[in-house]
């Protein structure tokens, strides 16, 4: 099993829509997929169809109360599973910050689950939640835009997991830096691009993801855009990234830190 958090402390850059639609690309791909929801705001569950609002249980259930991960996840028709989320996962920050080794919560958890993937969309931003999926995590996927605040935003998040490194996951690597919302027609699209190129080689995923209607439409259907629209740019985006990604796991294992 490999554990992947999809994390980025800039807000807006594509995480969650990546979360999903790479879920639903791996498990397309005939791999068996988790998929757990832990930012607050519930847009994953929400775009993998899970009303969040509905909830018996939820990821706070799971990390705080003893919930069984089987009372918790949401099967998606023998595609991917999804472990939701809602606003009561903001009280799992105190509920952890109470627990001793409250950073390996998530990792013990996880400990002898039965998927070859488990993807975590993270918050934007660094809180226990965060440290928790980084912790248990084999891997990060970083997902961006090619816009300048944006390199900002990868420096803060390298830094973590250096930070992280040290503290509490010695084996913390880079899965893959991932362009996302690409337009190729704005010229510091294709410079900034061509700047990730250079500086981190092979840990940049060959496949970008364009700017697409029909990847901004899916999560209002509360599907992953594979399902909505299988032909459009952005589903075919996404199954490219699911098949480069499975690929990878053949290949290098070079450090970028």
């Amino acid at each position: 099993m490999k554990v992947i958090a999809v994390a980025n402390q800039k807000g807006g850059v594509g995480k969650t829509t990546t979360a999903v639609n790479l879920s639903a690309a791996l498990s397309e791909l005939e791999q068996r997929v988790l998929l757990i929801d832990i930012d607050p705001q519930g847009n994953a569950t929400m775009g993998s169809g899970v009303e969040k609002n509905q909830l018996s249980l939820s990821s706070y259930e799971w990390l705080v109360e003893g919930a069984g991960l089987k009372e918790v996840v949401h099967s998606k028709e023998a595609k991917y599973d999804i472990l939701p989320s809602n606003i009561d996962l903001t009280a799992a920050e105190v509920g952890l910050l109470g627990m001793e080794s409250r950073e390996y919560v998530m990792r013990d958890l996880l400990s002898g689950v039965a998927y070859d993937y488990v993807l975590i969309d993270c918050p934007p931003s660094l809180n226990i939640l965060t440290v928790n999926a980084l912790t248990a995590a084999n891997t990060v996927l970083i997902p961006m835009q090619c816009e300048y605040y944006a390199l900002e935003g990868l420096s803060a998040l390298l830094e973590t997991i250096k930070a992280l490194r040290v503290s509490s996951n010695p084996q913390l690597d880079i899965e893959g830096l991932l362009r996302t919302m690409y337009d190729p027609r704005i010229s510091l699209s294709r410079d900034v691009s061509r700047q990730l190129v250079t500086h981190f080689g092979e840990k940049l995923f060959r496949t970008v993801i364009p700017r697409n209607i029909k990847l901004a439409e899916a999560p209002s259907h509360g599907q992953p855009v594979i399902e909505y629209d299988r032909s459009s740019k952005g589903s075919r985006a996404y199954l490219a990234l699911g098949a480069e990604l499975l690929k990878r796991q053949e290949g290098f294992s070079s450090q970028l830190l």
